[in-house]
């Protein structure tokens, strides 16, 4: 499969939840910035239903690993190691973040990740989406 979990094992289920798709990089500044952020959401929310998703799009497996290794996410980190997902996407820049609601449906999307407005932004869109109901 051209998508591993960096972590193993099964990943998330996301039927019915609030999806969070950040496409990253190893060698991307803001990418390092966000991961804070997003381990932050997933505190936030998990329990509410939100499920996040990082999918590095790096050549190299040990570069993606490395990044893991580092940051030590708390949610699922994926390597699309054939770069197939990025490219059907069609990912503007690094990062870019989708988040997708309940019905399974992009909502919002976040090209570039700029500190505490991107944040703002993220969280009252998530908010949003959590209280819909499907």
């Amino acid at each position: 499969a051209g998508v591993v979990n960096l972590a193993g094992g099964d990943l998330p289920a996301t039927a019915g939840q609030v999806v969070l798709v950040d496409f990253w990089a190893s060698w991307c500044a803001p990418c390092k910035a966000s991961f804070p952020a997003m381990a932050k959401l997933h505190a936030d929310f998990a329990a509410r239903g939100l499920v996040i998703a990082a999918v590095s799009i790096d050549e190299k497996s040990a570069a993606a690993v490395a990044f893991w290794k580092k940051l030590a996410p708390p949610f699922a980190t994926l390597h699309d190691r054939q770069q197939t997902l990025v490219k059907q996407v069609v990912v503007p820049t690094m990062p870019t973040s989708y988040l997708l609601g309940r019905d399974g449906r992009v909502r919002f999307i976040h090209e570039g990740f700029h500190g505490d407005t991107t944040d703002r932004e993220v969280r009252q869109e998530i908010e949003s989406l959590l209280a819909e109901k499907l």
